[in-house]
């Protein structure tokens, strides 16, 4: 099958969209598919083959955070000349609501379309402004996928029609098999806490973690945090007493590879995220390394979590409960021990073999036509895409 995939933001700068749409590519090429992913990039951005560079992107504020966005005249030429050379027998478009490359893609398609909608934001007035600009291409798409209940109930609500929740998809093996770092672990019965995210986003929680961190360190005093992200790292320690600060350790961007090991190698791992979530991809590779992990109850991350099941819930924005269910964490190996199961065991259904396949069956559908697709093992998921509008 020839698949065209768009991408609305940067890839040189890293996202969860961004990770959710290479990993789906790798995964198609593997079984054999001719995969083409049409994303906005810097000039000299080193770039998998299967990424055609579509110009530079210009920082946007949306939604907490700042999503680097591709546009206009120009861009929409590339668009038109990569779509009409790339005969796709399928066209998967992500956030086509976004003002980039994939509403310019849902304009200039004339095929079966696929959308996939990331974005959780119950609150949006923009999107309900622009829904009459939106309307013409979004009833282009053949079929609408939701990566969580959350991301589905925004789309709902804003842009109307309905989706199938496919969450997004992690290589469990990759993160399982990660070798440990000796000095990213416990040293001498210390343990090792672990943040990965944007430092100066303060959705990221970065802020909430720090106010919960000498609580943590007076009754656990031998605790390290490892910090994983860019930003101001002076910034992000000042309001720690000047004592404290030597017990956060900067590791600026890390690799895949260094992610996965540093999350094989923590005791616990914090998502202190306050906001803006509608999925929670780094939940799902942290229980794929084998990290007990502390998350903010956001609904998206509980939902993650399965409710509490596979990983510890605290209140949003509450460093005071961060702190008391850390301390409580880090002083019970067993329970650790027994999160670390649990999630290990309930991450398998994020797997890629699960949602690529629930993902292809969603272009069959659109591709060939639901009527003449062969029943199988998905047959509700088919079904349920009759929600979707033609």
């Amino acid at each position: 099958m020839r698949i065209g995939i768009v991408c609305p933001y940067s890839w040189d700068v890293p996202g969860g969209v961004q990770f959710h749409i290479r990993d789906l590519a790798q995964h198609l090429t593997g079984l054999g598919h001719e995969v083409s992913v049409l994303a906005p990039a810097e000039e000299g951005t080193p770039l998998p083959p299967y990424v055609v560079p579509a110009g530079r992107a210009v920082p946007v504020p949306y939604n907490g955070s700042v999503a680097r966005l591709n546009f206009g005249f120009l861009s929409a030429a590339r668009v038109r000349r990569w779509v009409h050379e790339g005969a796709f027998d399928v066209l998967h478009i992500h956030e086509p609501a976004t003002p980039s490359l994939s509403l310019l893609a849902c304009w200039a398609a004339q095929g079966p379309i696929v959308a996939t909608f990331h974005t959780s934001n119950p609150r949006s007035r923009a999107m309900i402004a622009a829904y009459p600009i939106l309307q013409p291409a979004l009833e282009k798409i053949s079929a609408r996928i939701a990566v969580s209940e959350y991301a589905r109930r925004t789309l709902v609500e804003h842009l109307g029609g309905d989706a199938v929740v496919i969450p997004n998809g992690v290589d469990v093996d990759f993160f399982a098999g990660a070798e440990p770092k000796a000095e990213w672990q416990g040293r001498d019965g210390e343990n090792t806490i672990g943040f990965i995210g944007r430092i100066d986003e303060p959705r990221k929680g970065l802020p909430v973690l720090m106010r919960a961190l000498p609580r943590i360190l007076a009754e656990r005093p031998g605790t390290r945090l490892l910090v994983a992200g860019r930003g101001d790292e002076e910034e992000a320690v000042a309001g720690l007493p000047g004592e404290l600060r030597d017990r956060v350790e900067f590791l600026g961007m890390v690799s895949d590879e260094d992610k996965a090991r540093l999350l094989r190698s923590v005791d616990l791992y914090i998502a202190p995220n306050t906001g803006g979530e509608s999925f929670g991809i780094i939940l799902v590779e942290a229980m794929s390394a084998g990290a007990p992990v502390l998350a903010s109850d956001l609904d998206a991350f509980a939902q993650v979590l399965d409710g509490g099941e596979a990983g510890e819930l605290y209140a949003n924005e509450d460093a005071d409960g961060l702190a008391a269910t850390a301390v409580r964490l880090l002083s019970a190996p067993e329970w650790r021990a027994e999160l670390r199961g649990r999630g290990s065991r309930h991450v398998r259904r994020f797997d890629w073999s699960t949602v690529g396949a629930d993902i292809l069956a969603v272009y069959e559908t659109v591709a060939d036509g639901a009527a003449s697709v062969a029943p199988d093992e998905r047959t509700g998921l088919r079904a349920r895409l009759g929600l979707a509008r033609d």
